[in-house]
Formats: structure tokens, C-alpha cells, sequence
């Protein structure tokens, strides 16, 4: 499966094409829309200003966009897929540590996507300000607008539960006319100031940054150009990487084009201050301003849709790795890898919405926007340090070139939005929430794996084959199933042993246990099976890969069904006579769900940790839920969890 899906995603096609053209740019794609705005502000123009701002815009896209992302991030492939969770699954072995950098950049990453829709869309609906018989009812920050922006995002993610299979045909031939936009209305105003081609000499980014008054804060307004980088890693496995990197060559000339466009307009236009007009749309003619405005709409909604998108795949990617609580997760559609997940859709949603309410319009928004994405391309240059040193065998001498020429790029990008963080202060809220989610889930279940005792299957074999005969017990199903964390083949929980011998034994005709073990790569879906006794005491491990969602019980049954086809189990027919009304095979799983116990006593960490994971894990979804398996055929037994046990504990007996 893997070697199919790699190949259709690197097949270079005009479809193919046109799919990478409307996935992947949207972000990155969108940003001519705010960034020379942003850049310029309120600022008198003057030459160095703006062409030490389109020379800082270039240079980054140089730098940071292709350098970096187009050129060595896309070989950080997994099997196909990218983004941090297939980039830390990749290098994880490597460093025990690396697993703050992951949390803190698929944190900052989500972050990103409640914001991302309301600069873009309101960045386009106010265009609409310039077209005749709008200039007075269409203003920036007025109620009217903020409304319009808010009910096209509620929109859009009130359709998310249906899927995007429909109208994702045609993001492709949208964002195609998006770009060609770009680029013939640019070449049109370079055309009008050729002398603007000088201002990609790195010269001018430097004289900008040195001696333009305050010129390194600037670079926060600059970064917004590169702001969709992450994604076109993130969006590897939708395209490949081929067909990213021949698209990324004409979406590259046509923002260029844009910004060179958007430069030479304000060298002409014959005015010191912007007066809250925008550069791009400046250089729109008047006859095609209407239509290049429902352009630039539709190209903000597919930029927001591919963002949505990719905050459903990072959160599946995290549950599947355990750095998220099980949720619900639905497949809207037949399309392969398209899911919807209900709780980070609303929760989005409602992040949009506030941000949206309280900038109330896109210049707000661009003093915001950048701070969480410098952490994310940080974190993301860390743990590519980990693959090119030990996945690609670069030489220490240039990782750390590496390193220090993106280290150093990056960290001058986080310093200028560390600005930012007065504007953003609602965000932090939102990030720290992501963020102890995410670190709590994790270390929780670390801890909780520590104390979790394994036994060796092999001891019991013979006591569960006593059990299996003896009729003195009521049978408890024929084919007894419990779910196991024991990834070696001749491991179970000790708990599991206990849960068939305690109290009342459970009698089977067959005893499995079922590992699940999730690999580190996205779409692996293989077993292994080890009788201990022959049609007594059987072990299962399914690899399935963490792009994957469970269907413990569907595979299960594909697993039984496969050994009985070859003659290696007996699915033993009961001999109440029953089979001869119903011939499904008797099927009972057993999923031990863990409290904790009042016995214990904690350290103030653990105690945290633990009592945080147990609430989290009450808000998600029943183990039975995330594993797939059906309830008529599940027993959920509850178990107290005693990890420290209270030990000086003293009563005082009193004489009567």
C-alpha cells in the first residue's frame, strides 16, 4: 500500500499539478494580499523602505521558503507524508528530548490555523471598499464587515461535516487563476518602474535592516510572506514531492511578480502615506476589481479549507502517537485520508470567530500574525537537524552549518514578533491550553506505563487450557478477547491475568490477546500471530501505521476469518446447538478501564500529570470507540490504579 500511494502522489500529471496548485499554496499563496501593507503601514514611502522591503520579502522566499522547505524539508518524507508528527516519528529514536520541540511546534502549527482564516478573508472583503457604491458601507473594522467575514468562516466550517471532495476540484483551477493574476498584473506595474528589479539585490534588505529607523522590527512584518511554509511540508502526502516542487517554480515567479508589482506601484503612485490603501489592490484596474475581489475570496477560502484540513490530520497524527486525548474522528467522504473531527472543528471555529471580533479588521491582525509559525519553522529546523545527521549522514560540520545559518535566520524572525506579543495576548491562552493537552497526555501515560506489571503468557498457558475444559464453570464466550499493551509476543498485563482468574473466572474455548502497535510509518496495516496453545491461547500483533484510525474488531475478525481459510484454527462450534440459528462465531471483548485509586499519594508532578490525564480522559471518547470495536460485544471491566500507595498511614486506637 505504501510503495502504491508514494507512487501516484510523485506521478507528475496536469492533474496532479493543478491538485498540489490548490492544496498546498493557499496560505503562502494569499499573503500579496497583506504583506507590503503590512510592511509599509504607516510609514512615509520612500525608496529605501520599499525596496529593502521587497528585497527582505525575496530573500526570505529564497532562503526560508525554497532553501529550506521545497528543497531539504520535503526529503524528511515518511513513507510519503510530511509534517512534524511524520517528522518526529522519523528521528524520535535519536533523542528522548525531542519530545517538548514536537509538542511545542504541532502547538504553535494549531495555533496558526485561528488566525490564518480571518487575515485572509478579511484582507479580501475589504477590497471591496475601493469598488464604487461599497466606499460607504464596506469599511475596515465596521460592523458590517467583521459580519460578512464572520458568517463566510462560519460557513466554512459548518460544511466541513460534509467533506470537500465536491468543491475540491476546483481549488486547483481557482488558485491557477489566482496566480496567473498575480503575475500579469504585476509584470504590468514593473513594467510602468523597471528599476524595481534592482531592489532583489540583498543589498537593499540589508540597508533596511541597519539604517532604516527600527528596521529589524520590521522583519515581523516581512515574515507573513513565508507564513504558509510549514504547509507545504505538512501537505507532502496529498501531493509529493515532485509535483510540489515543480508547482512551488511558477507559484514562486508569480509572488515575486506580486510583491515587485506592488513595489513599483508605490514608487510611482505619487503619495508619502498609504492612507489605509492596499498595495494590491492598487495595482488591480478598476474594470477588474469586482471580479479580482471574488478571486481573491475564493483563493482566502481555499487557504483557510487547506489549514482546516491540515489541523484535522495533525490532531489524528497526535492521538494515533499519543499526544492527544481520543476523540471522535469521521470520514465525511469516500476520499482516501479526508477526515473531519468534530471537537477541533468547533474549537477552531470558535478561535476564528473571537479573533475576528476582537482585531475586527486584517491591520489588526497583522501586528498578530507570525509569532506562533517562528516557533514552529524552529522547532521543525531542530528536529531536521536529527534527520539530516542521522537519515541523510551529512557531516557534523554541516549540520551545524545547518544550524546556525537557519538558527540564526529564524531566531532574527522570532526576536522582531516577540513585538507582536502585546497584540496577540489572547493567543498565549490558546497555545498554553494546546500545549498542556498535548504534555500531559504524554507524560501521563508515560508514568502510567511505568507501573503497568507484564508477565510472561507462557506460565499461565496451562492453567487457562484447565480452565478452558472445566465445565464446572458457566462459559463465558466461546472466543475471549482482551486488548493488550504487550508488545512482545510472549508478554500480557498482569491485570489481564487477574481479570480471568479473579473472583468469577472467565471461561473460553479461545483466549487472544490483541496488541496494537503503532508504527512509525503512516500507512503500515500487517499482523503476526503465535499460538501458545494450539487453539487455546492465542497472540495477535497488528501494526497499524499512525495516519491510520483502528478498526480493532474489523480486523480482528479479517485475521480469524484468514486462519480458518488456512486451516491453522478451529472456530469450535458450540455445543448448545446454537450455531445451527446462528453461525457468527461467538465473539467477546474485555477492555480494562483504569480510576485511580484514593490509596494513592503523590508527588505534586505525578499527581498533576495523572489527575489531568484521567480528566481529559473522561472528556474523550471510550476506549471501545477509539479501538473500533462494537458495543453489543465489548465488556468494559473498571480497575483502581494504585501507583504510590499511602504508607504512613497511622490510626490511634482508642480505650473504652
Amino acid at each position: 500500500m505504501n510503495t502504491i500511494k508514494t507512487t501516484l502522489t510523485n506521478k507528475v500529471t496536469l492533474g496532479s499539478l493543478l491538485i498540489a496548485l490548490g492544496i498546498i499554496y493557499g496560505d503562502i499563496g494569499t499573503s500579496p494580499l497583506y504583506v507590503f501593507k503590512a510592511i509599509i503601514g504607516t510609514r512615509d514611502i520612500n525608496m529605501m523602505l520599499v525596496y529593502g522591503g521587497v528585497s527582505c520579502v525575496f530573500w526570505t522566499l529564497v532562503f526560508q521558503t525554497t532553501v529550506k522547505y521545497i528543497w531539504l524539508t520535503l526529503r524528511a518524507d515518511n513513507h510519503g507524508e510530511g509534517g512534524i508528527f511524520s517528522l518526529y516519528a522519523l528521528v524520535k529514536r535519536y533523542g528522548k528530548k525531542l519530545v517538548i520541540p514536537t509538542i511545542l511546534g504541532a502547538t504553535t502549527l494549531l495555533a496558526d490555523g485561528i488566525i490564518t482564516p480571518p487575515i485572509s478573508v478579511s484582507s479580501a472583503i475589504e477590497g471591496l471598499s475601493m469598488v464604487k457604491g461599497f466606499e460607504n458601507t464596506i469599511i475596515p473594522g465596521n460592523f458590517l464587515t467583521v459580519g460578512i467575514v464572520v458568517a463566510i468562516i462560519s460557513l466554512l466550517f459548518f460544511f466541513q461535516r460534509f467533506g470537500t471532495q465536491v468543491i475540491g476540484k476546483a481549488f486547483g483551477p481557482i488558485m491557477t487563476v489566482w496566480f496567473t493574476m498575480l503575475l500579469l498584473f504585476g509584470v504590468n506595474e514593473i513594467l510602468q518602474h523597471t528599476d524595481i528589479i534592482n531592489a532583489l539585490n540583498p543589498y537593499y534588505a540589508y540597508d533596511l535592516l541597519v539604517n532604516y529607523p527600527k528596521g529589524f522590527w520590521l522583519l515581523g512584518a516581512v515574515f507573513l510572506c513565508t507564513t504558509g511554509a510549514e504547509a507545504l511540508y505538512s501537505d507532502l502526502g496529498h501531493c509529493g514531492i515532485k509535483n510540489i516542487r515543480f508547482t512551488w517554480i511558477y507559484v514562486k515567479i508569480s509572488l515575486v511578480v506580486a510583491y515587485l508589482g506592488q513595489a513599483a506601484w508605490l514608487m510611482h503612485q505619487g503619495k508619502t502615506l498609504l492612507n489605509g490603501r492596499n498595495p494590491f489592490f492598487e495595482i488591480i484596474p478598476t474594470w477588474f476589481l469586482l471580479p479580482s475581489i471574488i478571486i481573491s475570496t475564493l483563493a482566502t477560502i481555499i487557504a483557510s479549507q487547506a489549514l482546516i484540513s491540515g489541523s484535522f490530520t495533525l490532531i489524528s497524527e497526535a492521538m494515533n502517537l499519543n499526544f492527544w486525548p481520543r476523540v471522535t474522528v469521521r470520514q465525511p467522504s469516500d476520499s482516501k485520508g479526508q477526515i473531519y473531527i468534530p471537537s477541533i472543528n468547533s474549537i477552531l471555529w470558535f478561535g476564528c470567530v473571537l479573533m475576528m471580533v476582537y482585531f475586527k479588521e486584517s491591520a489588526h491582525m497583522e501586528a498578530a500574525y507570525g509569532f506562533s509559525i517562528t516557533i514552529t519553522m524552529m522547532m521543525t529546523s531542530l528536529l531536521l537537524s536529527y534527520f539530516i545527521y542521522y537519515k541523510l549522514k551529512w557531516s557534523k560540520i554541516y549540520v551545524l552549518l545547518f544550524l546556525v545559518v537557519f538558527g540564526t535566520i529564524e531566531l532574527a524572525f522570532f526576536v522582531a514578533n516577540v513585538a507582536k506579543i502585546k497584540e496577540r495576548w489572547m493567543f498565549l491562552f490558546f497555545e498554553l491550553f494546546i500545549f498542556l493537552v498535548m504534555y500531559i497526555w504524554y507524560y501521563a501515560r508515560k508514568i502510567n506505563n511505568r507501573f503497568t506489571k507484564f508477565v510472561e503468557l507462557g506460565k499461565y498457558s496451562e492453567k487457562l487450557s484447565e480452565l478452558s475444559q472445566d465445565d464446572a464453570i458457566p462459559k463465558f464466550a466461546t472466543h475471549l478477547i482482551y486488548l493488550s499493551k504487550a508488545d512482545r509476543r510472549h508478554e500480557i498485563e498482569e491485570k489481564i491475568v487477574k481479570s480471568i482468574f479473579s473472583k468469577k473466572p472467565k471461561r473460553a474455548d479461545v483466549y487472544w490477546f490483541l496488541h496494537i502497535n503503532r508504527t512509525s510509518e503512516p500507512y503500515t496495516l500487517s499482523y503476526d500471530v503465535s499460538e501458545l496453545v494450539d487453539d487455546k491461547v492465542i497472540k495477535i500483533n497488528i501494526n497499524v501505521g499512525f495516519r491510520i484510525q483502528p478498526k480493532t474488531e474489523l480486523y480482528f475478525k479479517n485475521i480469524v476469518k484468514e486462519l480458518v481459510a488456512n486451516k491453522e484454527l478451529n472456530l469450535h462450534i458450540r455445543p448448545d446447538g446454537s450455531s445451527k440459528y446462528n453461525i457468527e462465531p461467538d465473539f467477546k471483548f474485555v477492555v480494562i478501564e483504569k480510576f485511580l485509586s484514593i490509596e494513592n499519594e503523590f508527588a505534586l508532578r505525578e499527581g498533576l500529570l495523572l489527575n489531568g490525564y484521567f480528566f481529559l480522559k473522561r472528556l474523550g471518547v471510550s476506549d471501545e470507540k477509539a479501538f473500533g470495536l462494537e458495543k453489543s460485544d465489548v465488556e468494559i471491566e473498571q480497575i483502581p490504579l494504585v501507583y504510590q500507595p499511602m504508607t504512613n498511614v497511622k490510626l490511634d486506637r482508642e480505650n473504652r
